[in-house]
């Protein structure tokens, strides 16, 4: 009759058997502290809706000191931080479809002229709107700057100029995405988040699965290379990786209205690096785990971040330094980068070329430790 009562020693060793199996499993340990601190770290730290100190470049005709002020109050602002200075148009658009600056501030040559006539001239700001989310304050701050840019040098007898209307009129060009439509930024940035999801998850299990199953002796049993198992396992879902990106472009162009302003098949061989990128990380995480609730586990703590600072949820520029810098280790970064300048830009092999190599060296990293890893367990 005791043993059907409640005992709270039998509890009690239930729950120290708890967590010395929970000690032991140090994978799963590690990640029931790790993401939450992480979560932690990049929601507290790393993550900034309001991007400040935005590179921008300065076509200036007119320099004179009016033109100077005015560059200087856009700086003080915060939100602007000239890195280059122009003096072509075809060199800002080139600076602008690169993604080298966010902004570009054209100064017309008769600024000054026509500021002293009170005819509040115009200044053209260039956005590169793809990512709305990363202009949209700053564009904010110049229209309220317009009418107090210039009250440091409007004085005396030029303080009328300022009485009356804005002093200076600026007229932003929001390229790429003039209706700033944030669909043009995500539904491209999802075609990224998708693959990333599904190929390091499901490949994730690959060779977990075996083991479990008792399917690897079968395996270790053959003349079989690990390179060719790695291989063999990865090509099946490089198939369906195309057949996922085929079904959202069909999504963004008929449902969305998202411009394909570049070529697609750029974009299927640019994929075709990122996909294999992910199926490298997610056969290098099956063979590091145990088990596949291990794999899976992984598999999250890799996802996580690249959502997170690969500029999809969050501007990648309002991220502090070594944020940006953990997040340029990441695949997915680049591959937003490059679609999205493939399918709003037009951009062609030569303008994505700096982000081709980060993914080839990814790639390479990965499968090189995959390969090492298959290895030992074939010992």
């Amino acid at each position: 009759m005791s043993s059907n009562r409640f005992a709270s020693y039998r509890l009690w060793a239930l729950v120290v058997k708890e967590f010395i199996q929970m000690w032991r499993d140090r994978v799963t340990f590690g990640m029931m502290v790790g993401i939450p601190l992480m979560q932690l770290m990049l929601f507290g730290f790393a993550i900034n809706s309001d991007p400040r100190h935005l590179p921008t470049a300065i076509r200036n005709a007119d320099m004179g000191p009016f033109a100077r002020t005015l560059v200087a109050a856009l700086q003080n602002s915060d939100y602007f931080q000239v890195t280059t200075v122009t003096a072509t148009e075809e060199e800002t658009q080139r600076l602008l479809q690169l993604g080298k600056v966010q902004f570009v501030i054209n100064i017309p040559v008769d600024f000054s002229r026509r500021l002293l006539r009170g005819l509040s001239p115009n200044v053209l700001v260039e956005t590169d709107a793809t990512d709305p989310s990363a202009v949209g304050p700053a564009v904010s701050t110049l229209r309220a700057l317009a009418g107090k840019v210039l009250d440091h040098d409007l004085k005396g007898p030029l303080a009328a100029l300022r009485d009356s209307v804005a002093p200076v009129n600026f007229q932003v060009h929001a390229h790429y995405n003039p209706e700033n439509n944030t669909q043009y930024n995500i539904v491209p940035g999802l075609m990224g988040v998708v693959l990333t999801m599904t190929m390091v998850v499901i490949t994730s299990l690959v060779i977990t699965r075996e083991r479990e199953r008792g399917t690897m002796e079968n395996l270790l049993a053959t003349p079989v290379r690990p390179v060719e198992v790695m291989l063999g396992k990865i090509v099946p879902y490089i198939v369906v990786g195309y057949i996922q990106l085929t079904l959202i472009l069909l999504a963004a162009r008929y449902i969305f209205d998202v411009p394909l302003a570049g070529s697609l098949s750029l974009l299927y061989g640019v994929a075709f690096l990122f996909i294999a990128a992910n199926l490298a990380m997610g056969i290098t995480f099956s063979t590091l785990a145990r088990n596949q609730l291990q794999a899976v586990q992984m598999a999250f703590f890799f996802f996580l971040p690249s959502i997170l600072l690969s500029g999809f949820m969050f501007p990648f520029r309002g991220m502090p330094e070594w944020a940006q810098w953990l997040g340029t280790c990441l695949p997915l970064t680049h591959f937003l980068r490059m679609v999205r300048g493939i399918l709003l830009k037009g951009n062609g092999l030569v303008e994505i070329a700096p982000e081709l190599w980060p993914l080839l060296l990814f790639f390479v990293v990965a499968l090189a430790i995959g390969i090492k890893r298959y290895r030992q367990t074939l010992d």
